[in-house]
């Protein structure tokens, strides 16, 4: 046994010389076996207090500072950066390495970096460059190389994709720079989406102008502002396309409201018994009779079979499908109330023309209510204006517990909350099942614009409210008829800009 720990403890002595021995020198400074190891798991060490350092920096002082995800991810990152080269440079001094002979061995390396290893140094810039620009930050929807997905992490060498699908995909920073990317989280999150649709030929635009809109305001993750907007995008081989365009804030969920739009598309569609059409062919024959004799070469030319006239260009048609070549009228709803003739019933909008109606579909849209239903409350903020488009409501005041009037078929309510910014000062409820014209703040003034015989009419009827103008601040006597309404009008202009 005394020989077995002889021949251990020479072992260990021969080991112990051997880590110590010197294997190179930097300055007046050697390295050894030894001395490296130390090193290496100082530096792991520093590193590591590098990362937990920033993370708690992350969890906690930049959270309470209120920045977004991006934000704390990029400092974090680039904190982490700093602490690492700084424990490093700590580690190298602790060792008694003087930074100043490391030059020509950067040199060297330098040249080995920039020739050897190009990429990585791109990439290495590339990073820093995400880092402090930050126009591409964590928790972006981004799209590049048709790619679409959200960065997950932004390293010195690459970045990490979540795909829609749930996929990770890791892209060398250099792509970044050298790619367009499609950043849609970039300052603003709302986008706007394309929705095509082709409708047969002969369907009324207007009538699919409606039936569009509504589906696009059924959707929940649809902005109201701004408004959806239908375009009429030409002429097709086989159908009228339009273009349904729409505004969300959550570009991310973009296939999914796309997909709900389009089957609330053709729900309409269907509802008003306007055809989605399919591609059809027609075909010339130049030779009609020809082509009749070898048909018939069998028969007798009195026989029953069909001659086809020949016309004065001495062709026929033959169409894969007959149906075309009538006339399609389109459809209508099974109630027959279209929005178009629920507004051509209201006085100032009944010598419109079409166009005149498509355009102004665009700027609101119809909403039933049932009878008993309020359909505003006092003191609510007030941002739509509302036409009555069938049936009638009452106005009640809950300060005062009185009625107030009843409103019925072609009058409208709300526009004093829009005029002067103020919350509602009456409760408005229907009297009986009612359909209501809504426009929202936001597109009142293109109405206005283009219908200026409605501001008119606003301006006079509020002039014949005589209370609420006292109440107001507008009417300063029972014998003025005229001032009020110049006033209102004015007041109209100066708030709407026409």
């Amino acid at each position: 046994m005394n020989w077995i720990t002889v021949r251990a403890d020479r072992f260990f002595q021969h080991l112990s010389a051997a880590m110590g021995t010197p294997l190179f020198y930097i300055g007046d400074t050697h390295l050894s076996v030894s001395a490296i190891v130390k090193l290496i798991i100082l530096a792991i060490f520093a590193f590591i207090v590098a990362r937990i350092v920033s993370e708690g920096i992350k969890r906690s002082l930049l959270v309470r500072m209120g920045l977004d995800r991006g934000s704390r991810e990029a400092i974090a990152t680039i904190i982490s950066y700093i602490l690492a080269t700084l424990g490093c440079i700590f580690v190298l001094q602790g060792a008694g390495i003087n930074l100043t002979s490391l030059t020509v061995l950067a040199g060297v390396v330098g040249i080995g970096f920039g020739f050897g290893l190009q990429n990585l140094a791109s990439n290495f810039i590339s990073g820093l460059t995400l880092l402090f620009e930050q126009q591409i930050r964590v928790g972006d929807f981004i799209e590049i190389d048709h790619l679409l997905g959200t960065v997950e992490n932004i390293s010195i060498r690459s970045t990490i994709i979540k795909t829609i699908d749930g996929l990770f995909v890791i892209i060398p920073n250099i792509k970044f720079v050298e790619t367009n990317i499609i950043n849609w989280s970039y300052r603003d999150p709302r986008c706007r989406l394309h929705i095509p649709v082709g409708v047969a030929y002969g369907s009324d635009p207007v009538l699919v102008t409606e039936a569009l809109l509504v589906a696009a305001r059924m959707a929940s993750n649809v902005l109201s502002h701004p408004s959806p907007k239908v375009w009429f995008s030409g002429f097709g081989d086989n159908a009228l396309n339009f273009e349904l365009l729409v505004w969300i804030d959550q570009p991310q969920e973009s296939n999914a409201i796309k997909s709900a739009i389009n089957f609330s598309i053709d729900y309409e569609l269907r509802h008003r018994n306007i055809e989605i059409p399919f591609p059809q062919h027609d075909l010339w024959l130049r030779n009609p009779h020809e082509l009749t004799q070898a048909f018939h070469h069998n028969k007798d030319d009195n026989s029953n079979g069909q001659v086809v006239p020949q016309n004065t260009k001495n062709s026929a048609e033959l169409k894969s499908n007959p149906s075309i070549s009538e006339h399609i009228t389109p459809g209508k709803a099974p109630n027959n109330w279209t929005l178009r003739d629920l507004l051509r019933r209201v006085t100032y909008f009944e010598q419109c023309t079409d166009l005149e109606l498509r355009q102004l579909i665009e700027y609101g849209y119809r909403q039933m209510f049932p009878a008993g239903q309020i359909v505003c409350k006092e003191n609510a903020p007030g941002d739509s204006f509302y036409i009555i488009l069938s049936g009638a409501v009452e106005v009640l005041s809950q300060k005062t517990d009185q009625y107030i009037a009843t409103l019925h078929e072609g009058e409208f309510f709300g526009e004093i909350s829009l005029l002067l910014g103020t919350p509602r000062t009456a409760t408005v409820k229907t009297s009986e099942d009612s359909i209501l014209f809504v426009v929202e703040r936001h597109d009142l003034q293109k109405l206005l614009i283009e219908q200026p015989n409605l501001a008119d009419q606003i301006a006079r009827k509020l002039s014949e409210r005589q209370q609420a103008l006292r109440d107001l601040g507008l009417l300063y006597g029972d014998s003025l008829e005229q001032a009020p309404f110049i006033k209102i009008r004015k007041r109209i202009q100066v708030l709407f800009g026409i």
